[in-house]
C-alpha cells in the first residue's frame, strides 16, 4: 500500500529547486525611509492637482508593506520591520493620523531632504545590529548625502499589494 500524498509544504522565500528545498536564505531587517515626495513624483498620475491626497494614497499602500518578506532591490530577501514617510510641503496636509502598525509619518518643517537624512541617521544609530536603514528614493543629491542603502521608487510601486505575512 502506498503511503497516501500530501502537498509539498510551501517554501515561501527558502526557494525550490526543481522539487526540494534549497538552504534557507538569511534575511535582513530592514527599516525604510521613504522621501514620499520622490516616490509620488515618479508617476504621473495627477499627483500635483492634489498633494495631500496623493500622500495619503501612499500612505495608504505603504501600510502593506511593514512585516512582509520581499525581494530587496538588489534580489535579497529583506523583511521590512517598519517604514517611516517624510512628507514636506502642501503633502503635510495628509498629517499624521493613525496609520497602520509598523508605518509612522515625519512632518518636515524645512527641507525634505534634510529630514530624511537627519530620520535616517538617527534611525541608523538607534537600531540594534542586524537591521538596516534603506531610503527610497530617486533623488541623486539626497543619495549623495546617505551613507548606507538607496532603493528606487519604482521598487517600492512593484510590490504586490498583498497583506503582510506576519
Amino acid at each position: 500500500m502506498r503511503a497516501p500524498e500530501h502537498p509539498r509544504p510551501a517554501w515561501g522565500i527558502l526557494g525550490l529547486v526543481g522539487e526540494e528545498p534549497v538552504a534557507a536564505v538569511a534575511l535582513v531587517d530592514v527599516v525604510l525611509v521613504v522621501d514620499a515626495a520622490n516616490v509620488v513624483g515618479s508617476r504621473p498620475d495627477g499627483w500635483w492637482r492634489d498633494r495631500a491626497g496623493a500622500a495619503r494614497r501612499l500612505l495608504a499602500q505603504l501600510a502593506l508593506v511593514p512585516g512582509r518578506a520581499v525581494a530587496g532591490a538588489d534580489g535579497a530577501p529583506v523583511r521590512v520591520l517598519a517604514v517611516a514617510a517624510v512628507l514636506e510641503g502642501a503633502a503635510r496636509a495628509a498629517g499624521v493620523h493613525p496609520t497602520a502598525p509598523g508605518v509612522e509619518v515625519l512632518l518636515a518643517e524645512g527641507s525634505g531632504d534634510d529630514a530624511v537624512v537627519e530620520l535616517a541617521g538617527h534611525l541608523g544609530r538607534d537600531l540594534g545590529a542586524g537591521t538596516e536603514v534603506v531610503v527610497v528614493t530617486a533623488d541623486r543629491g539626497l543619495r549623495a548625502r546617505l551613507p548606507g542603502r538607496c532603493w528606487g521608487p519604482g521598487w517600492l510601486l512593484a510590490l504586490p499589494d498583498a497583506p503582510p505575512a506576519r
